[in-house]
Parts: C-alpha cells; sequence; structure tokens
C-alpha cells in the first residue's frame, strides 16, 4: 500500500444543527495523535488539511478509475479491537485510509464507538449501551478479533473525529439506534471533522433526515441507476454528496454504468456474516482478483473485512491517492 497521506479538510461549518450538544465535546477530547509501536513501518507524518473538499476527491477518484478501501468496524485485526482509534491508527499505519465505525450513545449522552446494543461480545463487561453511563464506559476493556483482553478502551465518537480530522482519514459513520442523526453531525461539526466524515443511511427516509439535519454532509445511500438518484434528489438530497450503495450480495456492474453516468460514485461491500461472505469467497484461492474486477467496473468504495488484504493487493487505491490526493 502506498504511503501516500490523503491529507484532511476543513469543510464550512454548519450552524443548523438541530440538537447541539449540551457541553462543548472538543474540551474534554485528547488531541494528541494516538502513537502506535510498528517495528515494520515507520510513523506517518500527519497534515491537518484535506486538499479537496470530500465531493470533488469522490469525483477525482471517479474519473480516474481510483477505488477507496473502506475497513469494516474500523479493521480489527489480532491484537487490536474492533471500533477503536488504537485499531485505526493501525491500519492507518498499514495505508488504509477509510474506517467504518459505529456509534451509540450512553445513558447520560456521550457518543461512543460500539456496535452492539449491549457489551460482552467485543467489551469485557455485561449490560446495556443506554443503561450504562459514560465514566463506566470508559473504564471497560475491549476485546480483540479472537476475543483476547486487551489494554485498550471505548472511545468517544468526538475522540475518533479528531484523530481522523488529524490524520486525514475518512470515517464513515454508522448509527446506531441509541442515537440519532443530528446529534452525530452536532459532534462532527463541533470537532470541525466534516470534510472527514461519510454519514451512512440504510433507507430513503435515513438519507432525506440526513440531508435535513446535516446538510452538506457526504453520505452513502443505496441507488443503482437514475431513476433511484432522481427519487433521492426528491427527497432533498444533493446527489454530489451521495455515493451509492449497491449491496454485499453480487457484483452489479450495469447498476455500476448507470451510475456513473449519473456522475454518482458505486460502493459495493465484500463483508458480512464469516463463511458467508464475498471476503471469504473471493480470498479462497489466494488471490484478490476480484476486487479489481470490481475497480474495473467502476465501483469507487470497497467495503471490506478484510482491508489489509485488500489494499496491499490492489493498485487503483495507490494510483487514487497519487491522482487526488496529492497537495
Amino acid at each position: 500500500m502506498s504511503r501516500l497521506l490523503l491529507a484532511g479538510v476543513s469543510a464550512l461549518l454548519l450552524a443548523a444543527c438541530s440538537q447541539a450538544p449540551a457541553a462543548d465535546p472538543l474540551a474534554e477530547a485528547d488531541t494528541t495523535p494516538v502513537e502506535i509501536a510498528d517495528p515494520g513501518s515507520p510513523p506517518l507524518p500527519i497534515s491537518s488539511a484535506l486538499t479537496s473538499p470530500l465531493p470533488e476527491f469522490f469525483n477525482c477518484l471517479r474519473e480516474h478509475n481510483g477505488v477507496l478501501v473502506a475497513a469494516h468496524r474500523g479493521g480489527p485485526a489480532i491484537g487490536y479491537p474492533e471500533n477503536a482509534i488504537e485499531t485505526m491508527q493501525y491500519g492507518f499505519d498499514r495505508g488504509i485510509r477509510v474506517f467504518e465505525i459505529d456509534v451509540a450513545e450512553s445513558r447520560d449522552g456521550v457518543l461512543f464507538l460500539h456496535h452492539d446494543d449491549r457489551f460482552g461480545r467485543t467489551v469485557d463487561a455485561t449490560g446495556y449501551n443506554s443503561d450504562t453511563d459514560w465514566a463506566t464506559i470508559a473504564t471497560y476493556r475491549l476485546k480483540d478479533i479472537d476475543g483476547d483482553l486487551t489494554s485498550f478502551h471505548p472511545p468517544k465518537l468526538t475522540d475518533a473525529l479528531v484523530w481522523a480530522r488529524k490524520t486525514g482519514a475518512i470515517v464513515e459513520l454508522d448509527r446506531k439506534k441509541t442515537t440519532s442523526f443530528a446529534n452525530i453531525w452536532a459532534a462532527v461539526v463541533a470537532a470541525g471533522a466534516e470534510g472527514n466524515v461519510l454519514m451512512i443511511s440504510y433507507s430513503d427516509e435515513e438519507a432525506a433526515e440526513i440531508a435535513k439535519v446535516a446538510p452538506g454532509a457526504m453520505m452513502t445511500a443505496s441507488a443503482f441507476g437514475g431513476r433511484d438518484i432522481a427519487r433521492l434528489e426528491g427527497l432533498g438530497v444533493d446527489r454530489s454528496r451521495v455515493v451509492a450503495w449497491t449491496g454485499t450480495r453480487e457484483p452489479d456492474p450495469p447498476a455500476y454504468a448507470r451510475l456513473l453516468a449519473e456522475s454518482v460514485e458505486p460502493a459495493f461491500g465484500t463483508l458480512g456474516r464469516a463463511g458467508e461472505r464475498l471476503d471469504d469467497q473471493y480470498w479462497a484461492d489466494g488471490d484478490g482478483s476480484e476486487y479489481q474486477r470490481l475497480v474495473d467496473d467502476g465501483v469507487v468504495l470497497i467495503a471490506t473485512d478484510e482491508p489489509y488484504k485488500v489494499a496491499e493487493w490492489l493498485t487503483s487505491d495507490d494510483e487514487g491517492w497519487a491522482t487526488c490526493a496529492a497537495p
């Protein structure tokens, strides 16, 4: 994977958020970049400005057949748990630049990273997110991909956003049912991380809500062609800020072609349940040629549970960064 850094961008701060947090989330944020000991890779430089807003960056990738490799749940690995800043830094040091992370809310209104409704699978604790206050959650320890306990703790969303802004990473924010798009976007704006964020929607209604409470936000929304894009526009969604999600079951090259004709970037997921996901099928023969086929067919974002393998296999991500993220 190329060491070329996607730098961070600052879009205009948006004043109209319907639910502002009670206190400035940056007040308690640790703004020191996470340092991970990595004898195999020297530390990468840190930059504080993206070279262009996200819509322009995605346009450039689409026009030059570049691709983004998105690490599902932050890219967990042996020794590194899902939804942890330390894990994202580990992936960043290995060339990953996009991290899908899950946003939950504690009983006392603190946004933090966690996928499940209750603790246990990835956290050495029991109970529900919504029944637990942040002071308690902050003491919990995270488990790695094998279920082994680590020294890492669940992070606040704010700290993850500050990390993304400083490193230049892009984070895809997957809202869990304990919180709202308005609360998440308020934290994004407060952290100055609008240019580092993709909001995830799972329905037209959610896409419309994001467009309403987070005007200017990039988002993923389900779409397979011009009619879907027109429907989203009718709901107030700006097509220039849409990355079209096309599912996880089977690649759909005709849909990719229709979306590209609409100047919209296609996204596809090879992630899923172990043993059933396309990631497992694609790597069964030891090579990742199927991922290159996705790129050749026009996919601009690949969400995967095997980000390290995919990023190492592809060259289109390196070429995309060189063309679209160079200062």
